[in-house]
């Protein structure tokens, strides 16, 4: 059963305040309408566009400042940075990201945005991956939004094993555990 303008107007506002990151299309999924219906009822309630929700949430909580690379050299949209302690990314799946035969996302973008988030969440001017032990979960397709994890796990002098997890919705589609190598003594 549809629910009324106004129910789901309320709805929308509480589901995008739950899920900051959630986009029109899955929203229109869960209410059961059109995706020009969702757009139509978040300008009426003033709520921006998921790429404008993800930007300001990443001005509030980021805090740090990327010190091994610069922020466009980061695969994906960093938008949480606790130097060596965690980070998270996300990553959008357009068509330069996939196979054009099978709209399945290329690995080495998933590793690239890990990666990356990686050298990211390190405290040195200079990080650099020493080893990578990865596993693809399962395929990543066109549209779908991966949200990378990266948590510190273990400093030991010159190196930092850093772990990510990579998500679309809650399914884990990718994991990583990589040793990083750092200019400076931790």
């Amino acid at each position: 059963m549809k629910l009324k303008k106004k129910d789901r107007q309320e709805k929308l506002n509480q589901a995008i305040e739950k899920t900051p990151f959630i986009t029109d299309e899955e929203l229109a999924e869960q209410f059961q309408v059109s995706i020009q219906t969702i757009r139509l009822d978040r300008m009426e309630l003033g709520i921006p566009e998921v790429r404008k929700r993800i930007e300001s949430v990443a001005q509030e909580n980021w805090d740090e400042t990327l010190k091994a690379l610069p922020a466009a050299e980061v695969i994906g949209e960093v938008i949480d940075l606790e130097l060596d302690q965690s980070a998270i990314s996300i990553l959008d799946i357009q068509a330069e990201h996939v196979f054009s035969r099978n709209q399945i996302a290329r690995g080495h973008h998933l590793f690239a945005q890990a990666n990356s988030l990686c050298v990211a969440v390190i405290d040195d001017e200079l990080a650099l991956t020493v080893n990578a032990s990865i596993q693809f979960k399962r395929s990543v397709r066109l549209n779908e939004r991966v949200v990378a994890k990266a948590k510190v796990i273990n400093t030991d002098k010159k190196r930092t094993t850093v772990e990510v997890n990579s998500h679309v919705g809650k399914e884990l589609v990718f994991s990583g555990t990589f040793e990083m190598y750092r200019s400076t003594d931790r």
